[in-house]
Parts: structure tokens; sequence; C-alpha cells
């Protein structure tokens, strides 16, 4: 036996295989690590790795079993486009202006469906309006997903269903809705059937990156925030109801109406008649139905007096007792240039605002100069494009060789068309101290309004302004806008439309644009008649004093208490009041 374990050879004691480097044997298995335990540990998070894998593959088929209709399960079967969620729109105080609802839509998975001309013929009885060629087209082409018919009723979408049609499915969509009807429309916008926005503030959202959020599959019904606007709905539906009647009565071939805040530049109604149902956005490609409060530029005539006035005054060329020669009419070249309401005398400052002069507000610019002019209105916003939040807008149509002759006419409201809003926020500046603040659709504090605005006229001029405008309610044309308890300033505008490159003497364009309370500026409204008819009542005239004036004044005494501009009577008149101010 002994010999027998001599002759088996020596096998010596097996030791731990150690790595040929220090540093990868401590990376592989460590220092004083019992690697029976390492494994275990390595074993089990491979384990765990797996188990997780397998939970989420288990939840997702888990969810394409419970909500086979949901957007991620459809957005993957097919490149259509689905109407994803969007923010609710309010008005200043809460009032929902749009807002989503669920609504189903039809589909089908070609690949699915067995017999095509069973599913055209059932379908097509169900819903009659359908084109059973292009039903037939859609689920004969044997793509993995198309769409049949969007936002159906629960009644078809019943029906349907007990059809029991393999690979025809329902699908719940995003449908715009707007409560309010046309009563916001051209500031709402509307959008299409996919719930994209593609006109006013709804097209302005998809700016802001809405749209990049459906793409991402971000925007979901519960993560977005209301949108909050400056708009007050029953501002808005009493200057509608008064735009309405006024149409009516001097048979207008359109209506436009804004109220704006003139320390922060708030839009705080805006009204263009014909408007349209934004739940019904078809109405909105009618050409009559444009905003012409943004998008039309128009010749603003007399309503443009303010600005050159402004402009005289803010010179130092001229002063409160400036007196003008408006003894007859103004010729220059071939061109004569004559009052409405011509007084043939000398004529105060103050009196040519208020008579509404061509002559002497002609004189005023021509005074400080054509350059001087052109510089003043640029500063004003005037000449360039306003921009807002709505991305429709126009450009202003400016002379493209502006000599003497263009800065006659232009002085009183002719030869230069801007959008009515531009006009607006002008005419803002002019009574708010001086400062220019851009309009926003949005709500904004004095503080925020003031960080954007610039100084553009003296604070004395923007005194001297508003008594010139509560004098024309006084004692000139704004006289029927006068509302008792409001101290209401203005400015009356009526231009001749031109018609085949012509002057029209009887199509006229009618604006009047008031301030409230004109001593300590608040509010500014602009009324904006399109060929007014002269009336019995209005002894056959047809000018903006008759109208428009009249029309401002009814607004005011409606929405005056709802934006708490509270009524004080036996106040003095402007001289005393105003003027006071402006001489102490």
């Amino acid at each position: 036996m002994d010999a027998q374990l001599a002759a088996v050879p020596h096998v010596p004691a097996l030791a731990p295989v150690k790595p040929r480097g220090r540093w990868l044997g401590t990376l592989l298995y460590g220092r004083n690590v019992d690697r029976t335990a390492k494994a275990r540990a390595r074993v089990g998070l491979a384990m765990l790795a797996f188990a997780a894998v397998y939970s989420v593959i288990a939840v997702r088929l888990v969810m394409f079993a419970v909500v086979p209709e949901s957007h991620f399960v459809r957005r993957g079967a097919s490149k259509d486009a689905i109407a994803t969620a969007r923010p609710d729109i309010l008005d200043r105080n809460g009032a929902i202006l749009a807002t989503d609802v669920r609504s189903p839509s039809l589909f089908a998975e070609p690949r699915k469906i067995i017999d095509v001309d069973e599913a055209v013929e059932l379908l097509t009885a169900v819903l009659p309006d359908l084109d059973s060629t292009e039903v037939r087209d859609r689920i004969g082409s044997r793509k993995g997903f198309a769409w049949l018919k969007r936002e159906i009723t629960p009644t078809q979408r019943r029906e349907i269903y007990k059809l029991g049609l393999p690979g025809v499915g329902f699908l719940a969509e995003n449908k715009r809705v707007y409560p309010n009807s046309a009563e916001v429309s051209h500031l709402i916008g509307h959008v299409n059937i996919d719930n994209q926005g593609i006109a006013g503030i709804e097209k302005w959202l998809d700016g802001r990156g809405l749209q990049a959020l459906h793409m991402a599959g971000l925007a979901t019904d519960r993560l977005q925030k209301p949108v909050e606007l400056a708009v007050d709905l029953r501002v808005q539906h009493a200057m509608r109801d008064e735009l309405i009647f006024a149409a009516e009565k001097f048979k207008v071939k359109a209506a436009a109406g804004l109220v704006v805040d003139v320390e922060t530049g708030e839009i705080i109604s805006m009204v263009s008649l014909p408007d349209y149902d934004p739940n019904s956005p078809k109405q909105a490609n009618d050409p009559l139905r444009i905003n012409r409060l943004t998008t039309g530029v128009f010749e603003l005539g007399s309503t443009f007096k303010a600005l050159t006035v402004a402009m005289a005054l803010d010179s130092g060329k001229y002063t409160l007792n400036s007196i003008m020669d408006a003894r007859g009419a103004l010729r220059y070249g071939r061109f004569t240039i004559h009052d409405y309401h011509a007084q043939n005398r000398m004529l105060s400052l103050p009196e040519v605002f208020t008579y509404s002069s061509n002559v002497g507000t002609a004189r005023m610019a021509l005074g400080v100069g054509v350059e001087h002019h052109k510089w003043f209105l640029r500063k004003m916003g005037q000449l360039d494009r306003l921009r807002t939040e709505l991305p429709e807008s126009a450009e202003p149509i400016v002379p493209k060789r502006w000599g003497e002759l263009n800065t006659v006419t232009i002085a009183f409201g002719h030869g230069l068309s801007v959008a009515p809003l531009q006009a607006v926020a002008a005419i803002n500046a002019l009574v708010n101290g001086g400062y220019l603040i851009p309009p926003t659709f949005m709500k904004r504090t004095k503080a925020e309004a003031m960080a954007l605005a610039k100084v553009v006229v003296k604070p004395d001029t923007s005194e001297k302004m508003r008594y010139l405008m509560r004098l024309n309610a006084e004692k000139g044309t704004a006289s029927k806008a006068n509302v008792a308890g409001y101290y209401v300033g203005g400015k009356t505008g009526t231009s001749e439309k031109v018609v085949g490159g012509r002057y029209s003497k009887t199509k006229l364009l009618n604006t009047f644009t008031a301030i409230m309370p004109a001593d300590k500026p608040r509010y500014q409204l602009m009324i904006m008649l399109d060929e007014p008819q002269g009336l019995p009542e209005t002894h056959g005239y047809a000018t903006a004093g008759w109208n428009a004036a009249p029309t401002a004044g009814k607004v005011i005494a409606r929405i005056a208490p709802m934006l708490g501009v509270e009524p004080r009577f036996d106040l003095p008149p402007a001289d005393q009041l105003i003027l006071a101010k402006v001489r102490q």
C-alpha cells in the first residue's frame, strides 16, 4: 500500500487563481471578498433587472388591453394627426372663453377588416353623410390606420359599436368648444379638426410652444395652466350688443369697437362685425368677416388730428393761445383743402380742434415741417406694423414719396392708412402722461406696462390733450358722447373712402375715440362704423358726430360701472378743472 501511494504523483493544494494584474483583480473581485457571496449578489442583481424589464412589458400590455383607444397607442400605429389637449382660455374674471371636451372619432385598421364591402355598407347606413367611395378607398388601402369620421355623436358611436365590425374602433379626442359662440371670435380665433390653432390667440398659443408639446406627447389634459386674457366678457357683450344695434340702425357695412386700459395697454374688449362662430370655423373664410381692428388698415380721418395737434404742442412752436388762419380754403398746387364746418375766420388752437378744421390742422403740420412730421408719427408707432399676440396684423400704407402735400393731407387723416388698434395705442400715449405702451391681450400690471413704455410726448402736452378732448365733448363734435357723470372726452373722425381711385362723397368711414374720465383717463374707447347712412333724426347727416359718437355714449353708459368708474356729477368745465392744472 505504501508503495502504491508512493507511485501516485504529488498534487499540490489548489490555490486561489489570481488575476495577472493586481488592479484588474481588485476591480473584478475586490479585496477580501467572498467570491461565492459576490456571485450570489450578481445573480440576484441580474434577476432584479430582468424582473424590472418584464414588469414594464407587463404594464404596457395591460395598458394596451385596458385603454385601447388612448393617444399613445394610436400615435404609434399611425401618422395621422390626433386632436390633443389645449389649455383653457379665460377672461380676466375667470369666465371660460375656450375649453376642451372629449369627443369620439371613428377610425379603421384596414388590415384587420375581413369584408370591405360589408363594412362600407354597414358604416354608410349609420353615417349617411360618409362618401362610400372614399370610405372604400380608405379601408381598402391595407394601411395600419385610417380615419373614417372625426367627431361623431354618442348615438352614432353606440350604433356602430353594435355592428361588431372587426378593425373598426373609436378614439376619444379633444374637441375645442367656445361656449360664448361669436362673442369673442376675432380675439380668440379658432382651431382646425386636429385641435391646432389657426387664428387669433389659439394660433398664438401654438406659436408659444404648445404645438411642440403636442408633437412630443406632453400636452396632456391636466398638465396645462389656463391662459388668462385681459378681455372682460361683460364689457365685450355690452360692446357687441351696442354695435349690432348701431349697425342695424345706421345700415352700415361693418362695425367695430375697442376698449383699452390707457395705463397698462390691456385690451378689455375688441369686437369686429360681422363676426363668426368659432365652433363653425368655415364662416371665417368669408372675406367680410375679417378683424378690421388689426387686419384692416384705414384712413381714419379727423381722429388723426389729435396726433397732429399733439405734435404741434410738443414741438414748442405752438401753444393753446396760437392762432391759425382759417379764413378760407387752403390751396396747395392744384389741390384745395376745405373745412367741413368752415368758420371762415382766424381760429385759436382749441377752436381748430373743436371745429375739426382741416385748414388749421394742415397749417400746424406745415409749421413743424415734413421731416419732423414723419419723425413724430414714426415715434408714435404709426409707420410700422403693430405687433401683438394676435398673428393677424397688417402693415400701414405709407406714401413712398412724402412731400409737403402728403404732410398736409395726413395731418387731417387722409393719405396714411393704419390699423385702428395702432391709432388707439398712440392716442393712449397722448392722454396717459406721454407713455407709448404696446397693447396686449394678456393681463398686465401697471408696473409691467411701465417697464415696456417709451416716453413720446411731454407730460404737459398730455395734460393739454386731455383738456382739448374734454372741451370737444362739452362744445365740439363729440358732444353726443358726453355721458353725465363720467367726464368723457373725445375726437370724431369722418373720412371719405377711396372708390375707383377717387374719394367718394357718399361712402364714409366714421371713427370716434373717447377717454374717460378726461381729467385722469383710465380707459379709451373707439367706435368705427363703415358706410353709415343718414337718417331723419340725424337730419340726413352721416358723419361721426351723428352716429359713432352717440354709439360710444351708449357703450360708456353700460360699461363704466362694470369697470369700476364711479360717476361724479357737478364737475366744473374743462377750462376750470383740467386747464387749471396746466396753468399751475
